[in-house]
């Protein structure tokens, strides 16, 4: 851990016309100049004080106090606007207001323009993923160590593939049970839909769930999951809360939400396994795009 002080520091000053001294050099004892050089002005001052040196100290790795903050103030900063941005939706959903649409209405009537300014705004989902991946590198978890980076065949994709088979397969046998409940209580669920659209907002649906797979899996995965090992914490219980992070920004699905508990525990098993994040990258967002690119190429 770095500490930053401040250091006062004093320099001897050469009147004019003397030559300047070394750096750090100031008169010994008995020194006197010679009898060539001109005298001092009157009254001059021989030492200044230079402005504070910042002087930069290792004092060691972070404590557990110190990780334990961190990690909570960094999982506040990603949490915080889609936790309230679900309730949102899931109490106006409650009061009659419709279903939530991923397509903001940000520029009306103007649909090239609302793209574009809907991809930039969207962007900020993942603001925290810089911040999140450098303090991860500042105690040795460089990128490489977690996993990231382009993905490979047999690393990244075939695995991919199996993660979606997995999350189809426990989805389905999830549903089952729950038919007869939603078809008698229909408003249970609260689901996304796209409404009619150019087909060429996919790029719009593309881009939020390419940065919504890297959000959600370098924050709730990669940076939470190792920094909860650093601090003692065991796979299961780790797990778990990584579940309950993951699903809170869910809840504006409703009982919907319920389905998001298989992908997420996939992807969460996925890197605690193999220490891969590419491979949930990949899987989570081929899910979700392969999703909202379906919902707006069938849309009526």
């Amino acid at each position: 851990m770095l500490a930053v002080m401040a250091e006062k520091v004093w320099l001897w000053r050469s009147p004019p016309g003397w030559p300047e001294p070394p750096p750090g050099w100031y008169p010994p004892l008995g020194w006197v100049p010679p009898l060539e050089w001109p005298l001092p002005p009157p009254n001059w001052q021989w030492w200044t004080q230079e402005l504070p040196k910042l002087v930069v100290e290792n004092s060691g790795p972070p404590t557990r106090r110190n990780l334990a903050w961190e990690t909570t103030f960094v999982m506040i900063g990603f949490l915080y606007v889609g936790v309230i941005s679900a309730v949102t939706l899931v109490t106006r959903h409650a009061l009659g207001g419709g279903s939530p649409n991923p397509i903001p209405n940000l520029v009306p009537g103007h649909l090239a323009a609302n793209l574009v300014f809907a991809t930039l705004s969207y962007l900020s989902v993942a603001s925290v993923v810089p911040i999140a991946l450098l303090l991860l590198a500042r105690t040795g978890q460089r990128p490489a160590i977690l996993g990231l980076g382009l993905p490979g065949w047999s690393s990244d994709i075939w695995p991919c593939i199996g993660l979606i088979a997995a999350t189809f397969g426990a989805s389905f046998l999830l549903a089952i049970p729950f038919t007869s409940l939603v078809r008698n209580h229909p408003g249970l669920l609260n689901p996304v839909e796209v409404g009619h659209v150019s087909h060429y907002y996919v790029i719009y649906l593309v881009v939020l769930s390419l940065t919504t797979a890297v959000a959600e899996e370098v924050l709730v995965n990669g940076y939470l999951l190792t920094r909860l090992d650093q601090l003692g914490w065991k796979p299961w219980p780790a797990l778990i809360l990584s579940l309950i992070l993951r699903t809170s920004y869910h809840v504006y699905y409703g009982l919907g939400f319920i389905f998001t508990i298989p992908f997420g525990y996939f992807m969460t098993r996925s890197f605690q396994k193999n220490r891969r994040l590419t491979r949930p990258i990949l899987a989570h967002f081929v899910w979700d795009a392969a999703l909202f690119t379906i919902a707006v190429l069938s849309a009526k």
